[in-house]
């Protein structure tokens, strides 16, 4: 399990060890041959920060106690499938050729290429699966358009971070401006952290409720401010620290934060995303706390 600063202690860790058991259930609820299952468990069980499930419940945390908290469970364990996926995806070496993934070999790695790419195909069709289950429901069956509402979410969600992928890969030795740059990350990094947050809010909220818009601009800002904080990480921080090749991003030219505006403005504009997202927070007041803790620990992180 990956170590948290002093900051969100003990929100971020009951979030690590809520999602470990879900989804820990919900990978020993499907059949697969092997090696394809050591693979899964692989890409999915090695830990991480969790930050995507975190979100999913501290927004369900808006309204405790409501009837549909499984509903939530699925969404948290559904996107974070859906992130595994993509990194067993990002890490083969038509992509980002990379070995260490939260400080272990990478999925191809460990179990070849082509199982690796099997794995992160399976987890795909798994998350959407999970969603329409009746995963860890004992007492309350959910409407039917919530669980439409939340496999509407993350199958776009899915599409936009492939589409910001692709951009990224063109975007290489390109050195592309500020506009550029944020299409490419709303889509490959933020449009999944916006997912966790939205398949938790249409559960507690209706469509036209107006926490709606002010959760999706939360999700925006905060999204784009994970993956600026990422670019500034691969810069000051080592291998050990972040569990992957630090580096990567200056060895193959890729268009980062950084690179386009240098360090320190980077820094700002991390801090400026985050004031924005915790401007949209205000709208909840005290409601918000865990959102507020989650983000303050985004802004602090050093891996």
């Amino acid at each position: 399990m990956t170590s948290i600063p002093n900051v969100n202690t003990e929100i971020l860790t009951h979030a690590q060890q809520q999602i470990q058991q879900d989804l820990t259930m919900a990978l020993d609820a499907f059949s697969m041959p092997e090696p394809l299952k050591s693979a899964v468990y692989h890409a999915v069980m090695l830990g991480g920060k969790r930050v995507r499930p975190a979100l999913c419940y501290a927004t369900a945390n808006l309204k405790p106690n409501h009837p549909h908290y499984a509903a939530v469970r699925r969404a948290a364990v559904a996107v974070e499938l859906i992130h595994c996926y993509s990194l067993a995806h990002d890490d083969l070496p038509c992509m980002d050729n990379d070995l260490l993934r939260r400080g272990q070999p990478t999925c191809h790695a460990a179990f070849g290429e082509d199982t690796a790419l099997l794995a992160g195909d399976i987890l795909q069709s798994m998350a959407f699966e999970v969603l329409g289950s009746r995963l860890f429901d004992t007492q309350h069956s959910v409407d039917s358009p919530i669980i439409l509402k939340q496999m509407q979410i993350l199958a776009t969600s899915s599409s936009k971070m492939v589409c910001g992928q692709v951009l990224d890969i063109q975007a290489e030795g390109q050195h592309v401006d500020q506009q550029a740059l944020e299409n490419i990350h709303r889509n490959k990094t933020g449009a999944l952290i916006q997912a966790a947050i939205m398949m938790a809010a249409v559960t507690i909220f209706d469509g036209t409720d107006p926490a709606i818009p002010q959760l999706r601009k939360f999700g925006q800002a905060i999204g784009l401010a994970f993956q600026v904080q990422d670019d500034i990480l691969d810069v000051v921080s080592d291998t050990q620290t972040l569990g992957k090749t630090a580096g990567k991003d200056e060895q193959v030219d890729k268009s980062t934060y950084p690179a386009l505006m240098g360090l320190e403005q980077a820094k700002a504009y991390a801090q400026q995303l985050h004031d924005q997202a915790f401007a949209a927070l205000a709208y909840f007041a005290d409601d918000a706390e865990q959102l507020s803790q989650i983000s303050q620990f985004l802004l602090s992180r050093k891996s």
